[in-house]
């Protein structure tokens, strides 16, 4: 039997809370007030809590977030910030928007997050920050991380676009660093109907400091401390956010569900499965698989109606956009692979159990590299 199976259907999250979110947007419409307002400041409150943050920060989106962390810090031109070399290049973006250098460090290729063996041979006297991100929904190796950064004296950003709810050691990313950036691009785990984002930190400096470079600089209307931006979570998409997070850790369980039946289903002697150390319970922003018969096993997929991407094509060091740093092929071999290799699958809460078992049934009848 074949049938169709999209990458992701953000329709199926929307009707299974279609009452409550028309609920929030006519909450929203009724109090004429639709930028910082209530709601978001709702919203901060909740999601500080859900993180175990003391501050969270409502901003435009999550490369906004990144990016207002590192310029309330102070890093700028002559600075340099660690960063994975397999990556979103949001993350690179943020420092360079800040006029900093990105430096990348290559990852535990196992985890596909930075490996904090190789963060040391990276450090020197301009570097400011490490950044790791919490790549596909799994977080990183933070205690490793913040060691190497407290020795050296520097800043831990969390890069938690993907990883909302995400657990390690027991407690949440975004309470792992000296302060977080996410993002509420429909597509995550915890996604906005539009673009948003947050910041959440202990800090209560940083918060204050980037509460007032969100709205154009300024604490009180019309009078601007400093240079600032506009980059403001509004009034609806806080609501729907706010609606959205009260099913977030249900929604990443069966995330987790699908992804197990991934794990003990699929063929690990065709595919590469992802690999989780004890000490992370990933959300499954992503579930990748790699395999050197990567175009032939897409296409294959294609042709059965399933629907697959790739996170990422090119690794940020060869895009254009960062060809004046002369990185050229072979500068990061391990995030080359990767990038070579890797194929996202199908996965999102209301995914069937049909659904998920005819696409294991293709996986596992698709070309294999010796083919």
């Amino acid at each position: 039997m074949s049938m169709r199976v999209p990458f992701l259907d953000l329709k199926a999250g929307y009707l299974e809370i279609r009452t409550e979110l028309d609920v929030a947007y006519q909450r929203v419409m009724d109090s004429g007030w639709y930028i910082m307002g209530e709601e978001l400041a709702a919203f901060e409150s909740e999601f500080a809590d859900f993180c175990g943050t003391r501050y969270c920060i409502g901003v435009g989106n999550g490369l906004e977030a990144l990016h207002l962390v590192l310029k309330a810090y102070g890093i700028g031109p002559g600075d340099e910030v660690i960063v994975p070399a397999n990556t979103y290049i949001a993350t690179w973006l943020a420092v360079s928007q800040c006029g900093a250098r990105p430096v990348p460090v290559e990852p535990v290729e196992s985890t596909y997050n930075i490996d904090p063996e190789r963060l040391e041979a990276a450090i020197n006297s301009r570097t400011r920050a490490i950044m790791p991100v919490h790549l596909y929904g799994q977080a990183a190796d933070m205690d490793r991380i913040n060691d190497v950064a407290a020795y050296y004296g520097l800043k831990v950003v969390e890069d938690a676009a993907q990883g909302h709810g995400a657990l390690y050691k027991g407690r949440r990313t975004g309470s792992l660093g000296d302060a977080a950036g996410f993002s509420f691009y429909p597509g995550k785990n915890l996604g906005a109907f539009g673009d948003g984002g947050a910041v959440v930190t202990d800090d209560g400096e940083l918060a204050a400091r980037i509460k007032s470079l969100r709205n154009y600089g300024s604490q009180i209307k019309y009078h601007n401390e400093i240079k600032g931006y506009n980059s403001r979570l509004d009034e609806m998409q806080a609501a729907f956010l706010r609606v959205k997070l009260r099913h977030l850790d249900q929604w990443n369980q069966r995330r987790r569900m699908l992804a197990q039946r991934y794990l003990k289903g699929l063929n690990s002697e065709i595919y590469l499965l992802p690999l989780v150390p004890d000490w992370a319970e990933p959300v499954w922003h992503i579930f990748a698989v790699r395999t050197s018969a990567r175009e032939k096993v897409m296409a294959y997929l294609a042709d059965n109606g399933i629907g697959t991407m790739i996170h990422y094509p090119v690794p940020p060091h060869l895009q254009p956009a960062y060809q004046e740093l002369g990185m050229g092929q072979g500068s990061y071999p391990v995030s080359e692979l990767i990038h070579r290799e890797i194929i996202s699958l199908p996965l999102w809460p209301q995914m069937s159990l049909d659904q998920q078992d005819y696409v294991i049934g293709v996986l596992n009848e698709a070309p294999s590299p010796a083919m």
